[in-house]
């Protein structure tokens, strides 16, 4: 028997459409023609989703994995030995990337910034300026910590001026934003299968300046998480070197006709938007504050902090809302506690509604305490 869907108000894996998931009941050969011509439409639509094609000198590599495998096959494969990295960090998938090159031993120096606000330019720059030695920058397009969106257009800006090859992890906001490769100048950017385009885990994607990657004095520090080998081999015979995602990428390039159907990336950010607006009215008119000022807030995912007004216990607050089929997300904070509540996916205003009753119902709980 299958049971029903719980509500995901997460920032991935999330709600997917029926017709998604159905895509993904099939057995297809790895070497099957059908499944070779799905791979490249998949690459080709990646590229368009980011405003570039081949013939602008981009590139989209599929790798298996979660996004964090893609981002760690970015930073091995496009980091020469000797490279130095400006990391910027304003949370923690800004950190992980720092533990990543610390494990390959990749010299890198460290911007850090308060996880509620975005980082300073002016101390980015200065950072570049004095540091000739750098030649890598790498920065979260939406910090899903807090959900705070940084400033990318301007950043990008920066590191061109001063030759920096860029690598921008947009796992959470790929889709639901504008984004133009070649304006911005993103030489690799990354996501995965399970955010803002709705499809099923299984797979992440780089999206890459070609003739950078090319032309990049490689170490080869891996061998499945290689990009530049995994790319040769699609663009050899479209086949992958090892075992592919199948059924993600069936589900993913069905994922994909339902993005376009709809309208596209300005449609999916309207109704993230939607989403997010019913979300932080509800919740401030339930008494929670946001953890981010009104400039700094988002419409991928929202943080918001424990209410000290009640006897508040986040794990019995989960497990409430859990079984009534709502599922929201912890907060991953360094210095506050806080859980976070994730708008996008396969949810409605309707869907957001439910989940304000149902946290309205469990505050009152408390509340009788």
């Amino acid at each position: 028997m299958i049971r029903a869907d719980k509500k995901l108000f997460t920032p991935g894996p999330l709600n997917t459409k029926a017709s998604v998931k159905e895509a993904a009941l099939r057995d297809i050969g790895s070497r099957d023609y059908e499944f070779i011509e799905i791979v490249a439409n998949v690459r080709q639509e990646l590229l368009k989703i980011a405003g570039t094609s081949n013939d602008n000198g981009y590139e989209a590599v599929i790798m298996q994995g979660s996004g964090t495998y893609a981002v760690e096959g970015t930073l091995t494969t496009a980091i020469p030995e000797g490279g130095k990295v400006l990391n910027i960090i304003n949370g923690a998938y800004g950190r992980r990337i720092s533990t990543i090159l610390d494990i390959h031993n990749i010299e890198h120096l460290d911007i850090i910034f308060a996880e509620n606000e975005l980082p300073n330019i002016n101390i980015i720059e200065d950072a570049i300026k004095y540091n000739e030695n750098i030649k890598y920058l790498s920065v979260i397009y939406c910090e899903t910590t807090t959900g705070i969106i940084n400033p990318i257009e301007e950043i990008m800006k920066i590191a061109k001026n001063y030759g920096i090859i860029t690598i921008v992890d947009a796992m959470s906001i790929f889709g639901a934003i504008e984004i133009n490769v070649n304006d911005m100048q993103i030489d690799y950017l990354i996501s995965s299968s399970n955010k803002c385009i709705e499809g099923i885990p299984g797979f992440a994607f780089v999206i890459f300046n070609r003739e950078v990657l090319v032309n990049t004095n490689r170490k080869k520090r891996t061998l499945s998480l290689d990009i530049f080998d995994q790319w040769k081999g699609l663009e050899r015979d479209g086949q992958f070197r090892f075992t592919p995602p199948i059924q993600a990428i069936l589900a993913f390039n069905q994922a994909l006709v339902e993005m376009e159907a709809e309208g596209g990336v300005i449609a999916r950010k309207a109704k993230y938007k939607r989403n997010a607006a019913i979300i932080l009215k509800g919740m401030e008119a339930l008494g929670f504050e946001k953890y981010l000022d009104n400039d700094k807030e988002s419409y991928i995912i929202n943080t918001f902090r424990y209410p000290k007004t009640i006897p508040f216990d986040f794990t019995t607050f989960y497990r409430r809302l859990n079984e009534k089929n709502l599922v929201i997300y912890p907060g991953k904070l360094t210095n506050e506690d806080c859980f976070r509540i994730g708008n996008i996916g396969e949810l409605n205003e309707k869907d957001m509604e439910t989940l304000l009753d149902a946290i309205e119902s469990v505050v009152n709980e408390f509340k009788a305490i």
